[in-house]
């Protein structure tokens, strides 16, 4: 099923996420409406509390970036429990990120280009990898939803001033998007 993508704003997405256990009611039924939603929405990953559930899942499928980073023909990862420590040591790398859950913002975003990632898989079964490049950006923005951060957290200051303006009319849900939201309950678009 699709679900309505949170709009930066709503406390959903400031929530604390919890762990997931194998016997977590409707695990598959979430992961599979995940799936659903981030491609209707067009998206490259997605983090449960985008879509309303405080559990900490990403799905990601990069496949359709290959052309322009042939690294990632067919990577698609279904990232449960996941826990990232970045290398401090590999240089940060500024690119323009965007978010389903802030529509319409794009802005550079500095990131360290290497990281290593502990998670599980659908079957709880665990993983351990080194990542680096643009999947590591991609793992490193998703997994911060679980952490309560969205990556307008992460710009300069004078970037974030130059767009209050427009988050605030997101928190309001004055704003376009081609996919279905939900903003926070006390700001209902009129």
């Amino acid at each position: 099923m699709i679900l309505p993508i949170y709009i930066y704003g709503h406390p959903v997405l400031r929530a604390e996420n919890v762990v997931v256990a194998p016997d977590s009611p409707k695990l598959q039924e979430i992961i599979e409406n995940m799936k659903e939603t981030m491609y209707h929405t067009q998206g490259i990953g997605i983090a449960a509390p985008q879509v309303g559930v405080n559990a900490r899942i990403v799905y990601i499928d990069v496949n359709v970036l290959a052309e322009d980073f042939p690294e990632l023909k067919d990577v698609r990862m279904l990232l449960i429990n996941p826990e990232i420590t970045v290398d401090e040591t590999a240089p940060e790398v500024t690119r323009e990120e965007g978010c389903l859950s802030v529509p319409g913002i794009h802005e550079n975003v500095s990131r360290h280009e290497k990281i290593h990632l502990h998670w599980q898989d659908e079957q709880f079964q665990e993983h351990d990898q080194d990542i680096e490049g643009y999947l590591a950006r991609v793992v490193q923005h998703e997994c911060d939803h679980l952490e309560k951060t969205l990556f307008v957290d992460r710009i300069s200051p004078i970037r974030k001033q130059l767009i209050r303006n427009k988050l605030n009319n997101m928190v309001k849900g004055k704003f376009s998007c081609d996919y279905r939201c939900k903003i926070a309950p006390h700001n209902r678009k009129k």
